[in-house]
């Protein structure tokens, strides 16, 4: 399988990640220090309860930057610094709820730090850039029920609206910019939501905030029990990036295809928020303790699916997990903590079970 490629693409490469202290990205950067790649991470300082970047030991593995990336300044000086072999893009405001406590922040980071990143790649003519965005940036009027990269782009939250910016953005760049520069795709975006997996500990996040319900032994709240979600593991959109990251790479994708593509999981892991919620308690064998809220003030799509043919086609990637093996593995990781029992041997484990499947 691809995975096993990854570690002669990366070995030794230059590799920058934006939103290193996240949890996609502290995974994204655990899993390149794995491939013996070396990492230069950009991110904010950890939340107090995001405990997964330190647990990870990344700070003694990595060279991380704690800045953010909407200050253009600092972000350029360490950019071209390190002129890196490829950038993996993942910083983001990316909590739902926050963006409606705070839209400013959240368009400030999600459009002005894209756009300050992409900026930065071009003043140094540099060149592999895989650039993470959500699939919240397709305009879901609830008239479809599954999405493909050449739906239109849009929002009807402040959420949704900047993450499609965060899309138009980086087309108008590579329209204007990139594209003349090579008949080969050196930049591309990806699509991805509804991740789960150990090392979560975002507020307002269904997964989390069961096992925090756990931990401190409280009632979980549902805030739209009925709405379908696209679940899928986190190694599974990390390995669409890899291996985005190595067509890029190698020159294996030609500049006549649309630069973005979708990473989500088969149709059966397609399930509603009351569904999975009722499976993760019947893995744990605990009662079931959760109370739903109604009426929620949030402008959330009830139906989000993603199309993934484009990449199975073209990248000939495809999900590897069913829906009781991400229940299995983000339960295990959650468990091992809960116990506190070192994560950093689990999440090891865990990549090194969906790199040989």
């Amino acid at each position: 399988m691809y995975c096993k490629k990854f570690k002669s693409t990366y070995k030794n490469l230059k590799v920058l990640v934006t939103g290193s202290t996240g949890f996609k990205g502290s995974w994204l950067s655990f899993w390149l220090n794995k491939l013996n790649a070396k990492v230069i991470g950009v991110g904010l300082k950890p939340e107090k309860d995001n405990i997964l970047f330190s647990s990870l030991k990344l700070n003694k593995k990595i060279n991380q930057h704690f800045i953010d990336i909407c200050d253009y300044n600092k972000l350029s000086s360490i950019i071209q610094k390190a002129r890196p072999d490829i950038i993996f893009h993942l910083a983001a405001q990316s909590i739902v709820s926050d963006s409606y406590k705070d839209p400013l922040h959240t368009i400030k980071t999600n459009t002005l730090g894209s756009t300050n990143l992409l900026e930065i790649v071009k003043k140094n003519k540099l060149k592999n850039l895989i650039y993470i965005t959500s699939d919240k940036c397709y305009l879901n009027n609830g008239d479809k029920f599954s999405f493909n990269e050449f739906d239109k782009l849009g929002g009807n939250d402040v959420y949704s609206s900047s993450k499609a910016a965060a899309e138009t953005i980086f087309h108008s760049y590579y329209n204007s910019f990139f594209k003349k520069d090579s008949k080969y795709l050196k930049m591309a975006t990806a699509r991805a939501g509804n991740v789960i997996g150990g090392g979560d500990f975002k507020r307002n996040r269904i997964i989390p905030d069961l096992f925090k319900s756990i931990k401190f032994k409280k009632k979980l709240i549902i805030r739209n029990p009925n709405s379908l979600r696209p679940w899928q593991h986190v190694l599974e959109p990390l390995s669409g990036y890899l291996l985005l990251g190595e067509k890029v790479l190698s020159n294996n994708l030609k500049n006549n295809l649309y630069p973005s593509w979708n990473f989500g999981p088969n149709v059966k892991n397609c399930k509603r928020v009351i569904e999975i919620i009722k499976k993760f308690y019947e893995y744990l064998d605990i009662p079931k303790k959760y109370k739903i809220l109604g009426n929620s003030k949030m402008n959330e799509a009830k139906i989000l699916r993603l199309n993934i043919n484009k990449s199975n086609q073209e990248l000939l990637w495809k999900p590897k997990l069913n829906l009781d093996q991400c229940i299995r593995l983000t339960s295990n990781w959650y468990i091992n903590y809960l116990i506190n029992e070192d994560v950093f041997n689990i999440t090891n484990e865990q990549i090194e079970f969906f790199s040989e499947k």
